[in-house]
């Protein structure tokens, strides 16, 4: 070996061990960094004329784990699916309250029960026909309540959309220009494990609004789909389209046009179904929340205030009534209409005329609610009647709440255990998917970084470099000898 080969030998091998000894020190101070992939060097023999002339860098790769990663990603977007519709259901099941608090749907009935039989024992106490008033319009209070939540469930789930694929399109665009930048660093031969990293951290995000799928290609960009195959990105970022609401009232649904749907490139995107192109992650369950979840949750709500209404209009309750009067229980001040069930608990109000805030009259409730003046003031049977009507067993017409007959006070113990058990349904696999997503998060986290082993590599490397600088130093003593001669 000549001496000019051997210096270039020790010059490679130094700037070699200099530059693994930047990827130990890069590794290690980022042992924490969430998303970083451990790095490491690629280096074969440099060859010069047939001969051995040191070693050269061939690239720095990041050790990544594609399958793990993958599943991770699954996880993630589970995760998200779940803990939203959670979420959802979580209120959803707050808005009735558990059925032994007095201030839930049930306790309310059963306060307005409570009045209607005390008042029976005393029907010529205005004390306890104002206790009527007032229960009942607890009652229709926490109808309209949970009526008006569910509606504003639904508005914050519309605004998260809008910004979910507002956030969805920033990202795509982001990678799309990241995937250029790669390409064109490997073409130059340059280190882009930077880009790869901050190209990982974007698929990341993009996996909790939608599953992904990533296809790698041999120029070092990707192409994105979704797990059931709608495209993301193939070279150019597609376009998603989503157009917010300001106000949301029952009525309003995606078949009726009054709420927008989700368009890739002007082109209809379907959300809802396992085999939707944009199925699960937060995006899929934000409109499962407001287009489904919501509905049925306000539809019950209907059904229940459909049969309120419905016991308080039977013709035999009230002789004084007129046919097709309202009852106690009004849809705004009018007898119910079978065409207009929807929002009706939106609507629901306490009869005016016995309500004396209202200009309404009490002695009504003990005489009827059609009667002249003048009635029996110990006359006691209307005041019960209205109570066995409220505890009659009666199929309710909308059969989406009961398909056998319940008191009042059973159906709203049924819609509390309803919303109860779909809240359990959705905790437990919110829950697996936490744990699923946890256990594949510490298997990824295993794989990076290992201090111990990064700092046995550093032994090595510095032995590495003291061995080049020292055949370096060699040379350099032979050639002060030829000089010297």
């Amino acid at each position: 070996m000549s001496i000019t080969s051997a210096i270039s030998s020790a010059t490679s091998g130094l700037s070699t061990v200099s530059r693994a000894a930047q990827l130990v020190s890069e590794n290690v101070s980022n042992a924490l960094t969430e998303g970083y992939a451990r790095r490491e060097i690629e280096i074969s023999s440099r060859i010069v004329g047939g001969q051995g002339a040191g070693v050269k860098v061939d690239g720095i790769v990041r050790v990544v784990d594609q399958v793990l990663l993958r599943d991770r990603r699954m996880a993630d977007s589970d995760l998200s699916y779940q803990s939203t519709r959670s979420g959802f259901l979580q209120a959803a099941s707050d808005m009735i309250g558990v059925p032994d608090d007095p201030a839930s749907l049930s306790g309310q009935l059963r306060a307005f029960e409570a009045a209607l039989l005390e008042a029976g024992s005393r029907p010529d106490s205005d004390t306890r026909r104002s206790e009527i008033v007032r229960t009942c319009n607890n009652l229709t209070n926490k109808i309209n309540q949970a009526s008006r939540a569910v509606q504003a469930e639904r508005l914050v789930a519309d605004a998260a959309i809008a910004s979910q694929v507002e956030q969805l399109n920033e990202n795509l665009v982001q990678l799309q220009d990241i995937n250029v930048q790669i390409i064109r660093f490997k073409g130059a031969g340059k280190d882009a494990t930077a880009l790869e990293e901050a190209r990982q951290n974007l698929i990341d995000d993009i996996a909790t609004i939608v599953p992904v799928r990533v296809i790698p290609q041999s120029n070092g960009s990707v192409v994105l789909y979704t797990q059931n195959g709608g495209t993301l990105l193939e070279g150019k970022a597609r376009q998603f389209e989503f157009t917010p609401v300001s106000t949301i009232t029952a009525d309003m649904t995606l078949a009726s046009g009054g709420l927008s749907g989700l368009t890739v490139d002007g082109r209809p995107a379907d959300t809802s179904g396992n085999l939707a192109p944009m199925a699960g992650g937060s995006l899929a369950a934000l409109f499962e929340v407001r287009d489904e979840l919501a509905v049925v949750a306000q539809g019950r709500l209907d059904a229940f205030s459909r049969d309120l209404m419905e016991r308080f209009e039977d013709p035999a309750l009230d002789a004084t009534t007129a046919a097709g009067a309202p009852g106690l229980f009004t849809d705004g001040g009018a007898a119910f209409d079978p065409l207009d069930e929807v929002g009706l608990a939106g609507r629901l109000e306490f009869s005016a005329v016995v309500d004396p805030a209202q200009g309404g009259e009490l002695r009504l409730l003990r005489d009827g609610l059609g009667a002249a003046p003048g009635g029996p003031i110990g006359y006691a049977d209307q005041l019960y009647a209205f109570a066995d009507a409220l505890t009659a067993a009666r199929l309710p017409a909308d059969t989406q709440i009961a398909s056998s007959e319940r008191s009042a006070t059973a159906l709203a113990a049924d819609l509390a255990s309803r919303a109860a058990a779909d809240l359990v349904d959705g905790q437990r696999s919110e829950s697996f998917a936490a744990s699923r997503q946890s256990s594949l998060r510490d298997l990824e986290l295993q794989g990076g970084v290992d201090t111990d082993q990064e700092l046995q590599k550093l032994l090595l490397i510095e032995q590495a470099y003291a061995a080049n600088a020292r055949v370096i130093q060699t040379i350099d003593d032979l050639i002060q000898r030829l000089l010297a001669i």
